[in-house]
């Protein structure tokens, strides 16, 4: 299940930073038209990842419900935090790419 979570809200991020005033806010400088839309296929992915994730271990059933209830989850983190740790947010979305997967082909 934590491995869903991170790779949700690392969709979730990609999806955020998809747009062109959180990219320019977050990193300081401006978007070319080809980052927000790889930022924004790569968010859809990541999501997809995650439920792909969630019903191959708890099947369709469950699985949907824990697959929206860690991206309510993300989102939350995601929403809430944005105004006052910005940069520790990129450093956790940045962590969640390369430890979620790996958490999740675990089943952790």
């Amino acid at each position: 299940m934590l491995g869903n979570a991170l790779i949700a809200f690392a969709g979730f991020v990609a999806l955020c930073l998809a747009m062109e005033k959180h990219f320019s806010d977050l990193l300081g400088r401006k978007p070319h038209p080809r980052h927000l839309h790889l930022l924004r296929v790569a968010g859809w992915l990541l999501l997809m990842l995650s439920l792909v994730f969630s019903v191959h271990q708890r099947g369709w059933a469950l699985g949907l419900v824990e697959w929206t209830a860690v991206m309510m989850a993300g989102v939350t983190l995601w929403v809430f935090g944005l105004p006052y740790q910005p940069r520790l947010l990129l450093g956790l979305a940045a962590v969640s790419v390369v430890l979620g997967p790996m958490l999740a082909v675990l089943a952790v």
